[in-house]
């Protein structure tokens, strides 16, 4: 994606949504130099740009120069309508990358402790020893191999876990894995059956939709699977019939195909299963204000910022 021509950027309004609060609001204006306007229930008259959580249908126009989203993942973004033709659209990662990864570690380490038993063994008013695993020397499959990934791959890695990635493309390893296999691979299948922990960490995208399926359920071993990616790259009925089966030994999800889960979802009655509710890697204030400040040095000094999402790739 192309940064706007800086001529219009100069010119173009600031809009932020309603939902975002007034120290936001304020590190906006202080970083463009621009007063922020509320988001408009009909088209601006000139060039503008948008920062918020969802692009209203008024302003999905050729005069949106740059939309920048709060949150890290932008398929809902995309998938509510065509997007505007030649506008920048920009992300939030901020810190989200660390604290994905201490929550992944969390799990992990809670597990080999055998924390969720003696939860259980607590409420039940019961002494008895329970085994104990060590983390180090095992593996940690982790799909996805961006920013996010390779957080939670080194923070693992750490830890002495070996650390295998799987991405769509031949590329170098990244920081924080051990190795790399390519997507639908033999390699891929080889590592899930060799794997303690399989970790998504994937966008939604069309190739990702429904990703973990009965066949990657099935090359498991019992390895727990972990998802901090998006709920719909996730086949549930694959995932229960392999909880069932025990080629999963279980699952800790911080995402679901539909959110937020009511209480009749049957995602709850899953066998060995824990949902969080979307928490692992909330953005703070602080992570919109600086990873636009960041954006916004890369497009007036007419830079593609790192943060730059592909919108024919939807990542």
């Amino acid at each position: 994606m192309m940064p706007p021509h800086p001529d219009r950027l100069a010119r173009a309004r600031l809009l932020a949504a309603p939902s975002l609060g007034p120290a936001v609001l304020r590190e906006l204006e202080r970083i463009t130099g621009r007063p922020a306007g509320s988001a408009y229930a009909q088209e601006p008259g000139g060039p503008f740009l948008y920062v918020g959580d969802v692009l209203p249908e008024a302003l999905r126009t050729p005069r949106l120069l740059w939309f920048h989203s709060v949150n890290a993942g932008t398929d809902a973004l995309l998938a509510a309508g065509p997007w505007p033709e030649g506008a920048l659209l920009t992300r939030t990662v901020g810190r989200m990358g660390e604290r994905i990864a201490q929550y992944t570690l969390a799990w992990v380490l809670a597990e080999c402790q055998s924390v969720p038993e003696h939860t259980a063994q607590h409420s039940r008013s019961e002494w008895r020893r329970l085994p104990s695993e060590l983390a180090a020397g095992q593996t940690a499959v982790v799909h996805g191999t961006g920013r996010i990934g390779s957080a939670v791959a080194g923070l693992l890695r750490a830890c002495s876990v070996r650390t295998v990635g799987v991405g769509r493309t031949p590329r170098a390893v990244p920081p924080g894995f051990d190795r790399v296999v390519l997507a639908g691979s033999a390699e891929e299948t080889a590592a899930l059956a060799g794997a303690r922990w399989v970790v998504s960490a994937l966008p939604l995208t069309d190739a990702t939709e429904r990703y973990f399926d009965g066949s990657r359920f099935g090359a498991m071993r019992g390895a727990t699977f972990v998802n901090v990616g998006r709920g719909a790259t996730v086949d549930m009925a694959a995932l229960e019939s392999a909880l069932r089966g025990g080629t999963v030994r279980r699952a800790v999800l911080d995402v679901l195909p539909d959110e937020p889960a009511g209480p009749a979802d049957h995602a709850w009655r899953m066998p060995r299963t824990v949902i969080t509710s979307h928490s692992a890697g909330i953005t703070a204030d602080e992570d919109v204000a600086a990873d636009f400040e960041a954006c916004w040095g890369a497009v007036t000094g007419g830079r593609t910022p790192a943060l730059a999402v592909d919108t024919r790739r939807g990542y």
